[in-house]
This record gives structure tokens, C-alpha cells and sequence, in this order.
């Protein structure tokens, strides 16, 4: 049974800016604020719908000359690792994984700073600051939660913060909002590490997606989602498996 909202959503536009994946384009984009109220409800209805989450904004590319972003989601029990991403697996075994509440730590935001210098310098989201961080992660009223991956501890207590995911749970799956890591780590590959431990995640508690946002066909920075197989993506006609072939050589670490 599809959820109706007790108000209905109001939708704005967003003014035409240059787009940050592919040079020389620009976007818009079309965003309505989720009610406190039925933010979870409203959250997982626009998901499936192509959106993505932003705090209390749910929005989706409106762009009137591309139509590149395209939304991807793994559909989970037909997933099947493959030689390479088990290897990736194998590589990040000494992990520790924690499911915390979202909540802001100093710990998680000097990782975020090392991210963001390191992988985007220079990026929208370059000059974040602490507060900018805390409304990332707590001010939403959607299910939420934040995955801590960790180090091996030497004397007991936490190991060192290596990768932090803002995760919601949906009716039907997992939606990754944002993903960061240490960038020291490059052979670990830990954005690579990420997605495919929320795979594992929700074959646990099964859940048929694992939601990944956007794929921008032709943008190095999104070309490694097409390595994840099978995939499917939306499309006018509604959710349909992505045909092509992955792209040669792209990679998230």
C-alpha cells in the first residue's frame, strides 16, 4: 500500500548553477522540505521515486539539457560478490563495524576534514564546519544511523576511526546519504568497502536495496558505481536492471 501523506508536499526549484560532476554543464534541482512528522514515510516513498535525502531536503536533479544522474539501487539477494570484491572484503576483514546513533562526534568531523582535503579539495562541501556537520547528521527526522568502521585496538579501547557512513533505513532497504574515509588508505579501498558491506548489512536483516544515489554516466567521480553488478536503475517506465557493461578501470577507494 503506496503511503499518502497527511499534507501535501510543496515543491521548489532551485536556480540554474554549474554542475559539479560533468564540465561545462550546468543543474537544477527540484527539492521539497520532509514533515517532521511523517519524514520517515515521506523519506522512503521519495527514495524510491529517484530522490535523495539532505537533512530535512529531499531532492533530485531537474536539468532541462542533460539527463545524465541517473538513480541506482542493488537489488540484494541477486547480488553476487565477485573475485575482486572479495578481495576487498578479505582486505578490510580486521575491521570493527558500529551502528550508532547520529550523532556528531569531534572524532567523526576531523575524519570528514582529512576526507574532504584529501579526495575534494576545493569542493562544495570543502569549507564545511563543525555546525555545518552536526545538522548533516542530526537534524533530520527520517531513520537514520551512522556506521563506524574502525581499526584494531593495541590496548582495548576504540581503534582509530578509519570510515563513516550516514545511512537510512528504509521499508525496503538501505540508503547510503554519505560516505567518508581516510584518504591515507588508499589500498584498502574503503569506499568500495563501504558499499559493498551494506550489501552484507542488508542481507542480514533482509532487505531487498541497497540504494546508492546517483550515477552520472561520463563523471570519474560516479563511473565506479557501474562496477557494482547487477544494478538497477530508474527510469521512466519505473525500476529496470542496468544493461551495459561496467566501466574499464574506474575504482573508489
Amino acid at each position: 500500500m503506496t503511503f499518502v501523506p497527511q499534507r501535501q508536499l510543496r515543491f521548489y526549484m532551485t536556480s540554474v548553477a554549474p554542475c559539479p560532476y560533468l564540465p561545462g554543464q550546468t543543474e537544477r534541482k527540484v527539492f521539497a522540505n520532509l514533515p517532521f512528522s511523517e519524514g520517515a514515510h515521506v523519506n522512503d516513498e521519495l527514495t524510491q521515486a529517484g530522490f535523495r535525502r539532505s537533512q530535512n531536503i529531499a531532492y533530485r536533479p531537474a536539468c532541462e539539457a542533460c539527463d545524465a544522474c541517473v538513480s541506482v539501487r542493488l537489488p540484494v539477494p541477486e547480488f553476487a560478490f565477485s573475485r575482486s570484491q572479495r578481495k576487498v572484503l578479505k582486505r578490510n576483514a580486521d575491521l570493527s563495524r558500529d551502528l550508532v546513533e547520529a550523532e556528531a562526534t569531534t572524532e567523526q568531523f576531523d575524519l570528514l576534514r582529512r576526507y574532504l582535503h584529501g579526495r575534494h579539495p576545493g569542493g562544495g562541501m570543502s569549507g564545511m564546519s563543525w555546525l555545518d556537520y552536526v545538522a548533516m547528521v542530526e537534524d533530520t527526522a527520517v531513520r537514520t544511523h551512522l556506521i563506524e568502521y574502525r581499526l584494531p585496538s593495541s590496548d582495548g579501547g576504540p581503534g582509530d576511526l578509519v570510515g563513516v557512513c550516514l545511512t537510512d533505513l528504509l521499508g525496503d532497504g538501505l540508503s547510503m546519504v554519505y560516505s567518508f574515509f581516510d584518504p591515507a588508505m588508499e589500498a584498502r579501498s574503503l569506499g568500495r568497502f563501504a558499499i559493498l558491506d551494506h550489501v552484507r548489512q542488508a542481507l542480514i536483516v533482509n532487505l531487498p536495496f541497497v540504494y546508492l544515489g546517483y550515477w552520472v554516466r561520463g563523471s570519474r567521480k560516479m563511473d565506479y558505481k557501474a562496477d557494482f553488478r547487477p544494478m538497477e536503475q530508474l527510469t521512466r517506465l519505473g525500476w529496470e536492471r542496468l544493461l551495459d557493461q561496467p566501466a574499464a578501470g574506474t575504482d573508489v577507494s
